[in-house]
């Protein structure tokens, strides 16, 4: 294990915990996240990952500005997303999927690169409906952390391996403490 990622580790926690707290410091801690994670990812050869650092420093960036918009973290409601707009984002994540996929597998010496770019769709679509504050993203994010799981495991990387299984937990507890903010907002 080295210092980067340990401090992923810790980073990595300490964002998903606020995100659950609706909580605006969770994009800061997000980007410090995603900077070290980026290192990590690219020296073990998860291009894809890496790359998703980059989008993920974009969208928290978004996510930031959506969240301060009334200068509180509950001015934005948490809502769900209509069946058109899962669709379209459904065939979107697929599209990527398979483009980077395919670019990462022909183009370079990436690890994983189907597995890698699929996982990395499947969390962009889930960071958006993030910073929209959409319920949907905490399925999103349980399919991808249970890839993760996997992935960094075949790389060894356990520390990882284990941040990606507190994900996991992390967002059930999530998408529940969200379905229940989700009612009390109705009222």
């Amino acid at each position: 294990m080295s210092i980067t990622e340990i401090a992923g580790f810790i980073f990595g926690i300490v964002g998903i915990w606020l995100t659950i707290r609706e909580n605006v410091w969770c994009f800061p801690i997000g980007i410090l996240n995603v900077t070290i994670s980026f290192f990590l990812f690219k020296d073990q050869q998860l291009y894809a990952d890496a790359l998703q650092q980059v989008v993920y420093f974009i969208l928290l960036g978004y996510g930031w500005l959506q969240w301060s918009k009334g200068r509180t973290s509950q001015s934005l409601k948490i809502t769900r997303s209509s069946t058109k707009w899962i669709l379209m984002l459904f065939v979107a994540t697929v599209a990527l999927a398979a483009l980077m996929g395919y670019l990462f597998d022909r183009y370079t010496d990436a690890s994983l690169p189907y597995w890698d770019s699929s996982a990395t769709a499947i969390c962009f679509t889930a960071q958006f409906l993030v910073a929209r504050k959409k319920i949907e993203n905490w399925h999103l994010w349980i399919i991808a952390n249970c890839m993760y799981i996997g992935i960094y495991i075949q790389k060894e990387l356990y520390l990882y391996s284990i941040l990606f299984l507190i994900y996991l937990i992390l967002a059930f507890y999530g998408l529940n403490t969200w379905k229940k903010q989700e009612s009390t907002q109705a009222e």
